[in-house]
Order: C-alpha cells, then structure tokens, then sequence
C-alpha cells in the first residue's frame, strides 16, 4: 500500500515506567504502524511534572514537534535548557546529551521522529533535573 492513515482516536497508548511519586510519560508507537522503513517515530504524552531518561543516541538525530504545551528540553554538556512552545520544533544531533521534560501545568503532546531507525541504543545517563 503507498500510504497508510492513523486516527489519534485508534492509537494504543503504553504508560512508560515511572518512580511512584513521579507523574508519568505516555507513548503511542508509531513506526510499525506507519510503515516506516528509514525513520523511526512516536507520539509522546506527558503529564504535568513529567519527564523522560536524560539519553544520546550515537548514530540517530531526533526531532520534536510540539503539538500542544511547551517541552522544556535540556540538552548537551553540562545541560542547556531550551523550551519550545507548540508550534515549534527542535532537532537534535547525533551524541548530543538529551532529556525531555514537562515543566508546565496541562499536558504535553509530542511528536517525536528519529533516522536512521534506531531503537535501545541510547546511552542512559544522569538526570539533568
């Protein structure tokens, strides 16, 4: 088939492992799905507070699109905060130090995609926060 279609609606939603006192992370995997075969992508949902394992990839850049809410991302060494509002993007290379965070009051929706396709090779690291 030369094109598929995701519906927001149909998207199974898988919560990420969290602290107990920490809010957490939702993601809807979208590779598979999609049929991606160069890139690799999900749709992340972040409740407010929450935040994801400060990581570099050693071969994949990433890009995030905000849809909604702002992410505050720190990035590089030692850790630089940026915030991007929605509308916004921001791509990160290659071994760059990243960690994704939602510092506002509502939730926050990204739509993050990464090439080449690289899954479970990130370096995990230290939290910035």
């Amino acid at each position: 088939m030369p094109f598929r279609t995701i519906r927001f609606d149909e998207l199974e939603w898988i919560t990420r492992p969290h602290e107990p006192d920490e809010p957490p992370r939702h993601v809807a995997e979208l590779s598979e799905r999609a049929g991606f075969a160069h890139t690799r992508a999900n749709l992340w949902r972040y409740e407010p507070g929450a935040k994801g394992r400060r990581h570099r990839h050693p071969l994949q850049e990433e890009t995030f699109v905000v849809l909604s809410g702002t992410l505050s991302m720190y990035l590089g060494e030692p850790p630089e905060r940026q915030d991007v509002p929605a509308g916004g993007l921001i791509h990160v290379e290659p071994g760059t130090e990243l960690q994704t965070v939602n510092l506002g009051d509502e939730e926050l929706l990204v739509y993050a995609y990464g090439t080449p396709p690289e899954s479970e090779h990130a370096e995990i690291l230290d939290s910035a926060i």
